[in-house]
């Protein structure tokens, strides 16, 4: 349950990071998602929608068991194209990454010393 959380914040992550480099526009009636969609899982599968606005929307699609994440893009005309697929059973395993002050083993440090 643990590592199903960490993946699906680390989608959720990946879906910021693409949405913060394609931007988000006003969106079109006939695709209105909602404005914070909820991951849905079917099977075992986890699909988390990203509406891009006029320019279609993102799929991130988390396979817990496999531990990886693929992103498509779907474009207004229903066109659809992977963008990424990463592995991230590794990359969960780190204990931090582009972490700001103070780090998990400082704090771990400072609470073994009392």
């Amino acid at each position: 349950m643990k590592r199903a959380v960490l993946v699906v914040l680390a989608g959720a992550g990946l879906v910021a990071v693409a949405v913060g480099l394609f931007g988000q526009r006003g969106e079109v009636l006939a695709q209105r998602i909602a404005a914070y969609p909820q991951p849905t899982a079917g099977g075992e599968l986890i699909v988390v929608p990203t509406p891009l606005g006029e320019k279609g929307q993102l799929l991130t699609v988390i396979d817990p068991r496999q531990q990886t994440i693929g992103v498509y893009a779907i474009d207004a005309t229903g066109k659809v194209g992977l963008r990424s697929v990463r592995a991230i059973r590794w990359d969960l395993q780190m204990t931090d990454f582009n972490g700001d002050n103070p780090l998990p083993r400082e704090v771990r440090l400072q609470l073994e010393q009392r």
